[in-house]
């Protein structure tokens, strides 16, 4: 530094810059690709929550599957009630075969609504739903009991009048099937009704009609094969139930508009059809997804509102979107989303 600088700004000359050696030891500057090795990027997510592994699901829980086991099981309990009292053709002498059909459609509805619940681990739920499932099964059983009689009688007229006599006619098992429909429409209408929402409700009867009806049509022709009686209504029955859950499942998975699938966590593979115009995420049982087994995790964690043709979500506890935190953000077709232990992939149904 020169020695005629009078003041006290800092000058560097030409001889002091000369005078600078670099060690020869100095440790050098890795490569960002050196060796293979990364170092990220300004682009790479910067929280370890970015790191998602996507978990195999189980076929336990799909809704079809659930749904079906749960319409077999009702369906099976409500004949193995009744069969010890039920006449056959006797019809007005013994209380099984004024309550058989509307048991079976009482507990075909129980089933539903408690399986949803059970898979979800939520026991309030399944109490509540219970309770509520066969409050309305019962009532709804007797009344759709009746509208079916009624169209039952009808169409046998109709084909009586063709001239179709036997039981082995198809007819038969057509009429028997589209009488039936009411029974699967009964056990739809309270599932949605017990969900509280209206296309869960749409989507259910569809359901419901499509099963019972393909379990109907079956029906007489089960009956031929085991020569009648018990056995013929016990595989019979328990056809319409499982029918009518698998098809109620599969129905309202095909017709969902957006939909969250569990990537990853206690849930994986089960799918969160998004019916409501607010859904609620957290901890509490009564919360529309209740996420299980993880402390982290707030009683309301998380909220997602409907805003206008997306999705609005609103984070409250400690939430990553794409593996970034995030507050409130609209979710897009593919997003991941991470609460605690859990990881689930947002997903729109495509429009043409």
């Amino acid at each position: 530094m020169s020695q005629d600088n009078k003041d006290k700004s800092i000058k560097i000359t030409l001889d002091d810059l000369a005078s600078v050696a670099v060690p020869q030891d100095a440790p050098a500057i890795p490569s960002a690709t050196a060796a293979g090795k990364s170092y990220g990027s300004i682009n790479a997510a910067s929280d370890p929550q970015a790191s998602v592994v996507e978990e195999k699901g189980s076929i336990l829980l799909q809704a079809w599957f659930y749904l079906g086991a749960a319409g077999l099981l009702g369906a099976v309990a409500g004949w193995g009630i009744c069969e010890p009292h039920f006449i056959d053709g006797g019809m007005g002498q013994s209380w099984g075969n004024w309550l058989l059909i509307p048991l079976i459609v009482a507990l075909l509805c129980l089933g539903f609504g408690v399986a949803e619940s059970v898979v979800e681990r939520s026991v309030k739920k399944a109490l509540l739903r219970g309770a509520g499932c066969l409050g309305l099964g019962v009532a709804f059983g007797f009344i759709f009991m009746f509208i079916a009689n009624i169209l039952f009688g009808i169409g046998i007229a109709i084909i009586r009048e063709m001239g179709v006599q036997s039981e082995r006619n198809p007819s038969l098992w057509v009429v028997r099937g589209l009488a039936w429909m009411v029974f699967g429409a009964a056990g739809g209408l309270v599932y949605g009704i017990v969900g509280m929402s209206s296309k869960k409700t749409l989507y259910g009867v569809l359901g419901g009609v499509v099963g019972a009806g393909l379990g109907g049509v079956l029906f007489d022709p089960i009956a031929l094969l085991t020569h009648g009686g018990a056995a013929s209504r016990a595989v019979g029955f328990g056809l319409v139930g499982l029918a009518t859950g698998v098809a109620v499942g599969l129905v309202e998975s095909a017709l969902k508009d957006r939909w969250l699938y569990v990537t990853a966590g206690p849930l994986a593979g089960k799918q969160f059809i998004l019916y409501k115009p607010r859904t609620v995420i957290g901890s509490e049982q009564s919360c529309d997804i209740y996420l299980f087994k993880d402390s982290n995790i707030l009683k309301e964690h998380a909220i997602i509102d409907v805003s206008g043709p997306r999705l609005m979500l609103r984070a409250i506890g400690d939430t990553y979107l794409n593996g970034q935190p995030v507050r409130q953000q609209v979710l897009l077709s593919g997003a991941v989303l991470q609460i605690g232990r859990y990881a689930f992939r947002y997903q729109e149904r495509q429009r043409n």
